[in-house]
This record gives structure tokens, C-alpha cells and sequence, in this order.
């Protein structure tokens, strides 16, 4: 059989691609199929093999390149040109009228027209950011912290409703469309998934929100496509080439494009229609395919929003109406205790297994005993429990009529349940405590908190590592983390040279951590980021913290008597004191002022504003550096700003910096008043030493 001439083949696969795009807008868009499933699997496997007979002719944004790229071993950043803010939450009926009356009174003789609303479904997933040019997807990435978030492009192509190229509808396509959506798993695929975790005895996602944003960052795209993630649209940020006046023309603009925009999406012009819309939502929340948690309700007229404005993280024209708290009937089977890092023992109830929000509920925090005997809790109660927030599963009553004859009363446990040790009552909280200053399970947990990102920030020393190296008596305390070598950590389970050497290299670099970092990782009780930063501040090393008086820390602001007694507690206790000299001699800093590598002190007093990807430095790093001179380092730029110190892709603080006329500096500019460092270059050298090794 002769071939077919190379442009009839290119004819051919472009005839394939615009019928495959057009039957994925009717299925995915529209909810409208106008061929059978086996139709249009005909239509792909033509398409697929005509591709694999003529490769060249294969285009990144063709329908079978969904999953084509390699692993990555991390994510890029991307700056959000315009930023992706947060919603209000709002509960009650009496919040909403009054969000309604500050909408008015924001309006009240700044335009002629009444405003109309928007009311659509609030997703339980993650929100993302598409980029368009011309038509054609050119980047994705998360909200991230509203500024700045993670480049997931290859991610998001493998989900089947993301066009790769925007549908032509006779509506001309914009030069740049910045497009929003929510990325959910369905409540049959995230029960699905949880199903086979549980068989390969893995910890389950605790509602879809987690399951997406999980799917989402998998460092390997094929194993995002295996977990079917969906996607709704519901806005944009920049837009060019195209005029847009409202909210709701914007959703049916995008839709036509082929971007799926949720059917429940309407638009009212009187606020008691909200009102009903919304319960009319609540009502069949449970028959959705997909979980929600609450409505959005968005003033629709653009201008109008423009003059309501918003607030530093919040916008004033919007926000999210949330349900109450779903509640399910359940048997409290047992209670069991819990060991913290501090040695806290908490009570937690045991379930009989029980659907709750599209999730399996098995366990929930009881808090203390205060709360059993006020609650009135035996084990073998019939409970009501609900989950707060839709995320975290609590306790809330027991129904007494169901009591049976041989419910039990929880008793605070004489000896610790892990390491058997002693347990003291810590008084005044109710709260037992186990007093064996080397039970695995404090270790187990203390090494998490290490290692968190608030923290140390040491990548990949999470659950299960932190479990396998203490059940296997590879680290007896904190310190041990940085005895560990090449190949301890090669016989790791599944750990293999590439994992092994990104673990060592996150431990090395975790050394150069501030001061506050520190002194948080050590995990003092009461003492979190916010008393870290004042302890740091204060005494500007780690031997004046242990030299201090109770009294001298008492009276400090912001930490009070209770924070006062657990550090000296802490540090007066000889053990404590040992491991604190092993960091040390592990290169851990102890002092803040060694980190101030700075040549005069142009930062001091300067309201400083960071923004761009930063080369040099990590943005924590320059941060503490900043404050360490005396700067104060925010987060948005206003006019109170005196310096806005960029690297690449700066986005719109930068812009707005330059309409007010705020000092900007280059990062080169700012190696002129910084110091090389040191600790850097050396870091450089043992990777470079490092990867000789291997």
C-alpha cells in the first residue's frame, strides 16, 4: 500500500485534532456529547498512530501530548501579574447583609446603577493560574501565597478539560488571557484513591482539597494523568486584545473558548435570590459529583468593582458564603493517647468508620480530659461529630439515651502508651505528660517539627523517614539529624543515590538557617515563630538566651510568664544543654549577629518591600538579613515604601512601584551594600565536592 503524500498526512492529523478539540468542548464544556465513547476513541487511536508513523508532525499542543515531559526535581516560581487574592469567609446570614450594605454604601453616589451579583459554587480544591498567548497554553501555576506560586504547567496539561489551545468560536481570541480555576477530584476518584493507598498502606487524603493540591505537585506528570483531576474556571486576571465589562460576560466569553465554567453559575439582581439560591446549593450538596463548601457571591460589574477596591489580602466586591459544619452519627469505639514532641499525651477518639463531606472518618482529636468530662464522653457512646471548617473531625456530643449498659469512662494514662515511661500531670491543664526524656514517639515528632518548613525547612525528612530512622535507633535525639551520612540514608527504604544526595544536601543546607529558625526548631513549648523572632531580637544568641533570668524574660513583650518558665525549663536542663553544644560543633549558627555580612547600614530603618526570583539569595535568607540591620521588611508596596529590591520577572509591584516612585534596586545593585557570603560559596563547593562522589 503506498504512502499517503506528506500533505494529505499533515491534512489528515490537523482534521483529527480540531475533531478531537471540538467533542472534548461538547463533553467537557458543554456536558453535551454528540459521539460515543467508542467514537471518539476510534478518532484518538487514528490520530495516535498516524503521529507515531510521522513523529515530526507531532506538536506539543496536540490532543495525545498531555503527558510528555520528564520528572522534575522541583517547581519553578512564577509571579502573578495580577494578584490572586482570598476570600472573606463569612457564616452567618447577618454577614452577608452586611456585606451587602458596604457594597451599597461603597457605590453610594460613585455610579448611577444598582449592582448586580454573581453567585457561584466555592470548590473544595486548589486554585491555579493559565496562561494563554495567542491561543495556546504557554504556563499554570498555583495561587501559591497570592503573589507568587508554583509552576505545574506540565501538571495541568494532563488534565483533560485544560484545552491546550483556546477554541476558536468566532470571538476573537485575546493576545494574553491570565485564566483562574479551582483543580478538584471528584468524590469517586479521591475514594478510589484513598482505597489503593490504604492497600499499599499509605496515609489517606483527608478530603479533596489535600488529594488535588497532592495530585498537582507530583514531581512526575504520569503520575498526576493516573489521578483524574478536573478543573472549573472562574475568572481572569490580565486580558488583552479583548474588552470585558462585567463578571458574568467574562464566564460565557471563556466558555466559549472551551474553558469549563460550572453550570450552577447565575447571575441576580435582587439579594433575596441569593439568599435562596443558596440553600437551594445546600440542599443537593450532597448529590454533586464534586465536594463544595460554601457559595461565592462577586459584585458583576466590573467598574464597580474597581471603585470598592480591596483590602491587603481580601477583595471588598467579593466573598464566600460557607455552610455550616456537616455532622454525622457515629460509635465512639475506644480513646486512645497520643504522644506529642513535647510529651503531651492526648486523647484521641477512636470511630466506627463513617462518611463525612465524600470522606471516611475514622479518628478525631478529643483535646483533653477537661473536654471528655465536659462533653460527658464513654467509650461505647453513639456520638454526633462533625467536621470544623469542612477539614478537621471533632466530637460534639454523645446522644446519652443511646448509652449502652457497658460504656466505660476514660481514665488519664499511668504510664506513657509508647515507651511505657512516667507520666506527670501538668498543673492547672489537665494534660498527663511523659516525663521519659528519650521516648521515641516525643523523638519521632520533634524531628518533624525539626525538619518543617516554618523550621529547619530540611526537604524530605518527613513522616515516614522521621518514623524509620527512630524505630531503626538511627538517631537517639535532635542533633543525630546531622550524623547522617551518604549511606545511612541510601539504606533508607526507596531511597536510592539521587533521593539520598537531595536528603544530604537539605541537611547541609539547613545549617545556615537564622537564629529564629533555630530556636523554633528546638521545639520549646509555647515558643512559636512569633516568640523565636523576639527572643532572636533580643538577645542575639543562643548562650544569652540560656544565661537570662526568668524575670529578665517575663517581663519581655510578647512572651510572657508561661513562655518565660518553658524556656528556662528548657535550657536548664542538662541534656538540652548537651545537644545545644553538638549543634554547635555540627556548624548550627548560635548568634544572629554573625549573619549581618554587611558592608554600612543603608537598610536601616528602610520600610523594604522583595519581589522577582532572587539568584544570590533566598528570599528567607535576605529577609533576616534586612531585619538583622534594622529594615522592615513587608509584603505590598505603598507609599510608605522606601526600597523595592527586585530579580527576575518582577510583576505588578514592581509596576506599582514605579507609578509611585519607590526606590528600586536590582540585585547587583544590592551586592554594593551586602557582603559576599561566604557560607554560600562554601555551600557551592561541597555540592560540587559532593557530586564528585557520585
Amino acid at each position: 500500500m503506498s504512502k499517503k503524500p506528506h500533505n494529505l498526512v499533515h491534512k489528515k492529523i490537523k482534521e483529527l485534532r480540531e475533531s478531537i478539540r471540538e467533542h472534548n468542548y461538547n463533553y467537557y464544556v458543554l456536558d453535551s456529547p454528540v459521539i460515543s465513547d467508542s467514537g471518539y476513541d476510534s478518532l484518538f487511536r487514528e490520530l495516535q498512530d498516524l503521529e507515531k508513523k510521522h513523529p515530526h508532525l507531532i506538536t506539543k499542543d496536540s490532543p495525545t501530548q498531555r503527558v510528555g515531559s520528564s520528572p522534575s526535581d522541583t517547581f519553578k516560581k512564577i509571579t502573578h501579574s495580577i494578584p490572586m487574592l482570598s476570600l472573606e469567609s463569612i457564616f452567618e446570614k447577618s454577614e452577608i447583609d452586611d456585606f451587602f450594605r458596604k457594597v451599597e454604601i461603597g457605590l453610594k453616589d460613585k455610579s448611577n446603577e444598582l449592582p448586580k451579583y454573581v453567585a457561584e459554587l466555592k470548590f473544595d480544591g486548589l486554585a491555579v493560574e493559565l496562561i494563554y498567548k495567542k491561543g495556546k497554553l504557554i504556563s499554570a501555576s498555583t495561587r501559591g501565597d497570592g503573589m507568587i506560586g508554583e509552576d505545574v504547567t506540565h501538571n495541568l496539561r494532563t488534565i483533560k478539560t485544560v484545552p491546550l489551545i483556546l477554541r476558536d468560536s468566532f470571538q476573537k481570541i485575546p493576545d494574553l488571557l491570565e485564566v483562574r480555576g479551582e483543580v478538584i477530584m471528584t468524590k469517586v476518584e479521591l475514594e478510589r484513591l484513598n482505597k489503593e493507598r490504604e492497600s499499599r498502606g499509605e496515609p489517606l487524603f483527608a478530603n479533596p482539597r489535600n488529594a488535588a493540591a497532592g495530585s498537582l505537585r507530583q514531581l512526575d506528570p504520569k503520575i498526576t494523568a493516573q489521578r483524574k483531576l478536573d478543573i472549573f474556571f472562574y475568572g481572569i486576571g490580565k486580558i488583552e486584545g479583548v474588552d470585558i465589562k462585567n463578571h458574568y460576560e467574562t464566564l460565557d466569553l471563556i466558555r466559549k473558548f472551551g474553558l469549563r465554567v460550572n453550570g450552577h453559575t447565575n447571575l441576580f439582581k435582587k439579594k433575596e435570590d441569593i439568599y435562596k439560591y443558596y440553600e437551594s446549593v445546600e440542599a443537593k450538596r450532597n448529590d454533586l459529583p464534586y465536594e463544595i463548601d460554601g457559595i461565592v457571591i462577586k459584585v458583576n460589574d466590573y467598574s464597580h468593582q474597581k471603585i470598592l477596591g480591596s483590602r491587603a489580602r481580601t477583595p471588598r466586591y467579593a466573598a464566600a458564603y460557607k455552610f455550616k459544619p456537616r455532622q454525622a452519627i457515629t460509635m465512639l469505639e475506644n480513646i486512645t493517647d497520643q504522644v506529642g514532641r513535647t510529651g503531651i499525651i492526648t486523647p484521641v477518639a477512636e470511630l466506627k468508620p463513617v462518611r463525612l463531606g465524600g470522606v471516611i472518618i475514622k479518628r478525631a482529636t478529643l483535646h483533653n480530659i477537661n473536654e471528655i468530662e465536659k462533653k460527658d464522653l464513654y467509650i461505647g457512646d453513639t456520638v454526633i461529630i462533625e467536621r470544623a471548617g469542612d477539614v478537621i473531625p471533632a466530637v460534639i456530643a454523645p446522644i446519652k439515651e443511646k448509652r449502652p449498659k457497658n460504656a466505660q469512662k476514660y481514665k488519664i494514662p499511668a504510664k506513657c502508651p509508647v515507651c511505657s515511661g512516667s507520666v506527670e500531670i501538668i498543673e492547672g491543664e489537665s494534660l498527663p505528660r511523659c516525663i521519659n526524656a528519650n521516648c521515641s514517639a516525643q523523638l519521632k515528632e520533634r524531628i518533624k517539627h525539626f525538619a518543617s518548613k516554618e523550621a529547619m525547612n530540611i526537604e524530605g525528612l518527613g513522616d515516614r523517614v522521621s518514623d524509620y530512622i527512630v524505630e531503626n535507633k538511627l538517631i537517639k535525639r535532635l542533633s543525630d539529624i546531622y550524623k547522617l551520612d551518604m549511606r545511612t540514608l541510601m539504606s533508607l527504604p526507596g531511597f536510592k543515590e539521587k533521593s539520598s544526595y537531595n536528603l544530604f544536601t537539605a541537611i547541609e543546607s539547613s545549617k545556615e538557617a537564622s537564629l529564629d529558625s533555630f530556636i523554633m526548631a528546638l521545639g520549646i513549648r509555647f515558643v512559636g515563630r512569633k516568640s523565636a523572632k523576639i527572643l532572636t531580637e533580643s538577645f542575639r544568641s543562643i548562650k544569652k538566651i540560656i544565661k537570662c533570668s526568668y524575670e529578665e524574660l517575663e517581663c519581655m513583650e510578647g512572651i510572657g510568664p508561661v513562655t518565660a518558665k518553658s524556656v528556662k525549663d528548657f535550657f536548664n536542663d542538662s541534656d538540652n544543654l548537651k545537644m545545644i553544644d553538638e549543634f554547635e560543633s555540627f556548624g548550627i549558627e548560635m548568634t544572629a549577629d554573625k549573619k549581618k555580612e554587611i558592608t554600612d547600614n543603608f537598610f536601616n530603618e528602610k520600610r523594604i518591600v522583595l519581589t522577582g526570583e532572587l539568584k544570590t539569595f533566598s528570599r528567607n535568607y535576605l529577609r533576616d538579613v534586612l531585619e538583622n540591620l534594622g529594615a522592615v521588611v513587608s509584603d505590598s508596596v505603598s507609599s510608605k515604601t522606601d526600597l523595592l529590591i527586585i530579580g527576575d520577572k518582577a510583576g505588578s509591584k514592581l509596576e506599582k512601584a514605579e507609578k509611585i516612585g519607590t526606590r528600586i534596586m536590582k540585585e547587583k545593585e544590592l551586592l554594593k551594600h551586602i557582603n559576599p557570603i561566604e557560607s554560600i560559596e562554601k555551600k557551592k563547593g561541597e555540592k560540587e565536592k559532593q557530586q564528585e562522589l557520585f
